[in-house]
């Protein structure tokens, strides 16, 4: 995530990189597999899907908060190419960083899914089979990509950093049980979890429909910010020439 309730960071890819790699694996590992070794689903809850997604749904909050905390001091948490390209809209960062960002946010989350597929006894590429996309799912992948962005941008535009790294590990938590597509929220994990044909996986047709939606959500998130906080902004503006004035 394009953190931005952080100054601009030194040498930001291969922190970003991490930052990428960590939830997309979290995302993936915390899904319950059909492995012989998954705990969720062989364990703590081998008939309940509801109960397994709620265990994901915990982990990876749980695991958004501690490396957000981690590393939003070190390259601002980026993982999402969305928030990457909102805080530049909001004059907040160049718009000639954002295709690094956006490069490593891909690279970092396909790592983290082979990480995971080969932790649980998975090849690293397995290309899912789970068809997702349907309307009511494409809408909520609006709504979870707009209220993503309006959490992050209204947080920072108010100078409330501390709130970040709670905020936005429990509105992903949340939105994992709100929203009928399980709030991917990230054009990055998304792609990412094509490699994957277990249950967090997701068939190339759904992602490209996701993606869409995403972007969407996107657009209706920053004008959401413009709308609630359109006078804040507690970090520096750029100018037109990407430099702060």
């Amino acid at each position: 995530m394009a953190w931005p309730l952080c100054s601009r960071r030194s040498d930001p890819g291969w922190s970003a990189c991490g930052a990428a790699c960590w939830p997309s694996s979290s995302a993936v590992c915390s899904s319950p597999q059909p492995s012989s070794d998954r705990v969720s689903r062989r364990t703590l809850s081998p008939h309940d899907v509801g109960l397994q997604l709620t265990e994901n749904a915990l982990a990876t909050a749980l695991a958004l908060f501690v490396v957000i905390a981690v590393l939003a001091p070190i390259s601002g948490a980026h993982f999402n190419p969305i928030i990457s390209i909102v805080d530049t809209a909001l004059r907040r960062r160049p718009w000639r960083e954002v295709p690094g960002y956006v490069a490593v946010q891909v690279v970092g989350c396909a790592a983290g899914v082979m990480l995971a597929n080969l932790m649980f006894g998975h090849p690293p590429v397995s290309i899912s089979g789970s068809a997702r996309l349907s309307p009511a799912h494409v809408f909520a992948e609006v709504v979870a990509t707009a209220g993503l962005v309006m959490v992050v941008f209204v947080l920072a535009r108010f100078g409330r950093e501390r709130w970040a790294p709670a905020a936005v590990a429990a509105y992903i938590g949340a939105a994992y049980l709100f929203t009928s597509s399980t709030s991917f929220a990230n054009p990055a994990i998304t792609a990412a979890r094509i490699l994957s044909n277990t249950f967090a996986g997701v068939d190339p047709v759904s992602a490209a429909g996701f993606i869409v939606a995403q972007l969407v959500g996107g657009v209706a998130g920053y004008l959401l910010v413009r709308a609630l906080a359109p006078g804040q902004n507690h970090a520096p503006v750029l100018d037109q020439e990407g430099a702060h004035p």
